[in-house]
């Protein structure tokens, strides 16, 4: 199998489980290169007969902590970041997102830490999520005097519900293992330390049945998944474009990176 050139991902295959690693760490922060590295190295394994399922990690403390906006000094006139989300990251990443969603081969998420933001995003990917009671997610883009990304208003709802989505999306609340397993967005938990094994186990238990039943199977579970999501980002980013031009949105990123409350002005 050719892989792609994946320089911050980790790909092991072993047992029909392929290990794709994330290697940002400590926070694993994403941006439009490293969703286009999982996007083309998903779309490699969905052609390779040795890999059945997909164990989806991270090294560090977090699992993905979303976007790193700094502490909003690097917030350009227009509203876009440099470095992370750039000109040509903010229009593209979603096409790169629509991609992953698009992936034929299920998908295990080990999510040892946090999934905040468009990390959030990252972790409704995976068919399911192993996680720990230091697991933490949030969709905290109010928060940020934002509006939610990565397809979220399609796929959160898709699995907590469009009661315990909304409650996320506008308060920004942080939600904690414990209650994320009871909501339904941790559907295995274990210890912190066990987290990947038992993820691994996971996607092993998948990948030793008939692949073309799972894939058969998956197909008709996921219709429309993608879609569904590439309809929710294109509007996403439409408001996530205006917002990203406001005082509020530089005060939200500010406010997040000095760890205070915002004082937002509505404008």
């Amino acid at each position: 199998m050719n892989l792609p050139d994946t320089p911050e991902l980790g790909i092991e295959i072993s047992d029909f489980v392929a290990t794709v690693e994330i290697q940002r760490p400590p926070h694993n922060f994403f941006d439009f290169h490293l969703i286009r590295q999982i996007a083309d190295t998903f779309d490699a394994l969905d052609e390779s007969p040795d890999c059945r399922s997909i164990l989806l990690c991270s090294q560090g403390k977090s699992f993905c902590a979303g976007a790193n906006f700094g502490d909003g000094s690097q917030v350009l006139a227009d509203g876009l970041v440099e470095g992370s989300l750039n000109r040509v990251g903010v229009d593209h990443l979603y096409v790169e997102a629509v991609r992953v969603f698009s992936a034929k081969k299920p998908v295990v998420g080990a999510i040892q830490g946090a999934a905040i933001g468009g990390g959030l995003g990252l972790a409704m990917v995976p068919d399911f999520r192993v996680g720990c009671p230091e697991s933490r997610f949030a969709a905290n883009f109010t928060r940020l005097g934002f509006h939610p990304g990565f397809g979220l208003t399609a796929t959160l709802p898709r699995v907590i519900g469009p009661q315990k989505a909304n409650l996320m999306f506008l308060t920004s609340r942080r939600i904690k293992g414990d209650q994320a397993h009871d909501w339904g967005l941790i559907d295995v938990m274990t210890t912190l330390d066990k987290v990947r094994e038992t993820a691994w186990d996971l996607a092993r238990e998948i990948a030793v049945n008939s692949p073309l039943g799972v894939a058969s199977t998956r197909a008709t579970l996921r219709h429309g998944l993608a879609e569904a999501v590439k309809s929710a980002t294109d509007r996403e980013l439409a408001e996530q474009t205006w917002l990203r031009k406001t005082e509020d949105f530089k005060e939200g990123v500010a406010a997040t990176h000095e760890r205070r409350l915002p004082d937002f002005k509505r404008r």
